[in-house]
């Protein structure tokens, strides 16, 4: 098989109807896109790199939320409770089992955790025959329920072996993001940490992009479009919904481990009605079904709203979820698809627009007919 084809055969793979970007112009501006953040900490000091790294832990946030409500229709407002379990579950491991090893172990224990927790909750939601907006609401009360409960352990008492959960003082002393075993490792730290989760976040939407193209994507906006349709063509529904679930509770947990170690630090607020609210904010902006358009949205408007909290420019603080909640509004009333998706469609037009007129600007022949 000669070159063009072997290229051809793995784009397919990354390609199709429910992903945007199905060109080369999008892939040679994704590849230079990432190829301009891998560069970034080079031409930056360590501390931006690493307060950018943030914002690709709750990017996490944001893919998650977007591949379950944009491409499953589940609105989820807890997708932080995820968030937040692991980051607690990332800490108390890594605390408690101080090396290398134990570290690691934190990694992948905080990650399975916050699945199972998502997994947990989805069956008795999905099979109870909870749906729609009671979802969301559940979804938000489980939240809720944790960032009360965790204010409350602020006792010497609440604590998990050597790990204080320290209410809303919040842990500290979580450990560095760590691979290895033993005495032989990678201790992630500033730009190598910048580098670990800009890998990963990368990875995950490829990856991703595989699996919304696949016969279980298909099936996914299937269920988005009209379950009662698809349950009658014989598909299990609340199994897909489960499953949808359970792999955005595992992202969000991902995106957990990163934040805690990121800081290391975690607090109650991980599970705050103003928190929860803010991955909803990233994806109706970015676009619900745009992975990349949801993960553009939250680096963007992070950095915006830690540039404004911080003080930079002519407007304070205090300006800055008035300015993001006029940014939603706006692109509720006018670009209720989000953001990347209207720029497809108009893109899309264009196109349609310019192959419908000959050289000259008359009709072809085609688009008389």
């Amino acid at each position: 098989m000669s070159a063009e084809g072997v290229l051809s055969r793995v784009r397919g793979l990354f390609e199709g109807p429910n992903t945007l970007g199905n060109s080369t112009p999008f892939w040679v501006a994704f590849a230079v896109a990432v190829v301009a953040l891998a560069v970034y900490p080079q031409v930056t000091d360590p501390y931006t790199a690493l307060q950018t790294s943030r914002y690709f832990g709750l990017a996490f946030l944001a893919i998650s939320l977007s591949f379950v409500w944009g491409y499953c229709g589940v609105l989820s407002f807890g997708q932080v409770a995820f968030f937040g379990v692991s980051a607690y579950t990332f800490g108390i491991i890594g605390i408690n089992f101080a090396s290398m090893t134990g570290a690691t172990a934190a990694l992948f224990g905080a990650v399975v955790v916050g699945t199972l927790a998502a997994a947990i909750l989805g069956y008795f939601m999905f099979y109870g025959g909870v749906r729609d907006v009671y979802v969301t609401i559940m979804t938000l009360v489980v939240a809720l329920v944790l960032n009360t409960f965790m204010g409350q352990t602020a006792g010497s008492e609440w604590a998990i072996g050597a790990a204080r959960l320290g209410g809303f003082n919040g842990m500290t002393n979580i450990p560095n993001l760590t691979f290895g075993i033993g005495g032989a490792g990678i201790v992630f730290q500033t730009v190598g940490f910048y580098y670990a989760a800009l890998f990963v976040l990368v990875g995950t939407y490829l990856g991703l992009r595989v699996l919304l193209n696949s016969s279980f994507g298909m099936t996914m906006v299937a269920v988005r479009e009209d379950e009662e349709r698809t349950a009658m063509f014989g598909y299990n529904v609340p199994f897909i919904k489960l499953v949808v679930f359970t792999i955005g509770g595992g992202l969000a947990a991902l995106g957990g481990v990163f934040y805690a170690s990121w800081g290391n630090y975690v607090d109650p607020s991980v599970f705050s009605i103003a928190f929860a609210a803010l991955p909803v904010v990233w994806v109706s902006i970015g676009g619900r079904q745009s992975l990349l358009g949801a993960i553009g949205a939250t680096l963007l408007i992070e950095r915006m709203r830690t540039g404004l909290s911080s003080g930079i420019g002519p407007v304070g603080p205090e300006w800055a979820l008035v300015i993001v909640g006029g940014l939603l509004l706006g692109v509720i009333l006018y670009m209720p698809a989000g953001i990347a998706p209207t720029l497809n469609d108009l893109k899309d037009t264009l196109l349609d627009r310019r192959s419908s007129q000959s050289p000259t600007g008359s009709p072809t022949e085609d688009s008389v007919k």
